[in-house]
């Protein structure tokens, strides 16, 4: 047992100056490893942003290896009542003025209702998901083919944050979102509506000499609803429109119409489709920059499977050892969503690999997750994407696999935090790159840092020579 070593510093201006550093001066990752050098552990006090006017208390006990971040799953130990965010909430204008699952503890009641609701639906929707997914990557796809035509490189974000938008709007409503009111300009509304929500714990890219007029401009006081409320009064009506099936599924659930539509757009538009706007291209990007041998290993396994099956199926999916593997490396490398937050429920041990540490009930603990998932005493060569390192025996580490807010072997319930549509994400995932490497034989990209995720932009794209 060892005292957690680390300071808040002065109060307020120690959340400043951890603040600052992490944005600014260092950068997320060497915030962490430097502290992780200071302090000789991999469990320590710091500060998390935003700090300061928006949350009121920014003190953590950050857990960054393999072994203590797993605590976070347990929810016997930890509370995870609007923990989304991690130290703060954004104002519940933004959901309707309703705590919507995601921001729910299990022992709420509500939280088994609504997880029920969702995960019920999924389930329902299950024959839809590799048809559906399919048609929409078609079309980006022919847009992506049409932008190489003219410009000789093209852009995967629009494109591709277009058919995520379509698909999870298709799959909830059974409707394409071009006959709604919504038209084309869904994704856009959405992106403005989870960026107000996101933008205290990121930065916007200004100069460096703005840096603290970008701070105190969105990262000191709570950014106000009024700036998308007309966007999202058109996204719910759009939902409630077209959603009454699900509507009167959740009334069977005993959930009110309303708190369920309000609770449909946070998932289809902040989970689903925020996910994978952010997800799609960071996977792109790893295989994309992985090469050609490992293309050409994806291209034999996925058309030789598809051509043995007789197309592409949930049965031919399985028998893709590689390219599982491939969506599962991309997963651990980075994952989608890096954080993970839970407050102490009661005085707590942790462990991890070299020492115990006593939590007191009450102290937020916050997982950084890409440090967790690439700890070098769990995975050799952490830091590369190694295409194959989950085939055969590397199946056994899948269980140090957290992108999920869980472990990859387990499932997600309605006691625990898992991410309900875990499967399906890894499902399109690993359509997105069959359907890549049926038309492709191998491509090329060039990648940028973003806000939340990664731009990625092909540079060559070079056609299915076999079949």
């Amino acid at each position: 047992m060892k005292p957690i070593p680390g300071d808040y510093g002065i109060p307020f201006f120690g959340a400043i100056r951890d603040r600052l550093d992490y944005f600014y001066n260092q950068g997320k990752d060497e915030f962490f490893s430097s502290r992780v050098e200071k302090y000789k552990s991999t469990v320590f006090k710091t500060n998390m942003p935003p700090g300061p006017f928006i949350a009121q208390n920014p003190r953590v006990i950050a857990v960054l290896d393999a072994i203590s971040f797993p605590i976070l799953f347990d929810t016997s130990k930890i509370e995870k009542f609007n923990v989304l965010d991690g130290t703060y909430l954004p104002s519940l204008s933004f959901t309707g003025g309703y705590r919507v699952c995601a921001y729910l503890d299990p022992s709420e009641p509500n939280h088994t209702s609504l997880k029920s609701l969702f995960m019920s639906v999924l389930a329902s929707k299950h024959k839809d998901f590799v048809p559906l997914f399919r048609t929409c990557l078609s079309q980006m796809f022919i847009d992506i083919e049409d932008e190489m035509g003219s410009k000789r490189t093209a852009n995967f974000n629009d494109p591709s944050d277009a058919m995520s938008f379509n698909f999870v709007f298709r799959l909830f409503c059974e409707k394409d979102p071009s006959e709604t009111k919504l038209g084309s300009e869904g994704p856009a509304m959405v992106d403005k509506w989870v960026g107000l929500q996101l933008v205290p714990l990121a930065t916007i890219g200004l100069p460096k000499f703005l840096k603290y007029f970008e701070d105190l401009l969105i990262h000191t006081f709570p950014i106000p609803f009024f700036l998308v409320k007309s966007d999202y009064k058109k996204l719910y009506d759009a939902f409630y429109a077209s959603s009454s099936s699900f509507l009167d599924k959740a009334e069977s659930f005993g959930i009110d119409r309303d708190e369920a539509c309000h609770n449909l757009v946070f998932v289809a538009g902040f989970n689903a489709y925020g996910g994978m706007k952010a997800w799609f291209p960071t996977l792109i990007k790893w295989v994309g920059k992985a090469g050609e041998k490992l293309h050409s290993q994806l291209a034999n396994e996925i058309r030789t499977v598809v051509k043995e099956e007789g197309g592409v199926t949930f049965q031919a999916l399985e028998k893709m050892t590689l390219t599982k593997s491939v969506v599962f490396e991309a997963l651990r490398i980075e994952p989608g969503v890096p954080f993970q937050y839970g407050k102490a429920k009661e005085d707590i041990v942790i462990n991890s690999h070299d020492a115990a540490y006593e939590i007191k009930k009450g102290e937020m603990i916050f997982g950084y997750q890409p440090f967790a998932t690439k700890d070098p005493k769990i995975f050799d060569h952490p830091e590369e994407f190694v295409g194959h390192r989950f085939v055969g025996e590397g199946e056994n580490l899948l269980k140090y696999v957290y992108w999920s807010n869980g472990r990859e072997t387990e499932d997600p319930t309605v006691g625990n935090k898992q991410c309900p549509g875990k499967d399906l994400v890894v499902l399109l995932s690993r359509l997105l790159v069959v359907e890549l490497f049926l038309r492709y034989d191998t491509f090329t990209v060039e990648t940028a840092v973003l806000p939340f995720g990664s731009s990625v932009t092909f540079t060559s794209l070079i056609k299915a020579t076999s079949t």
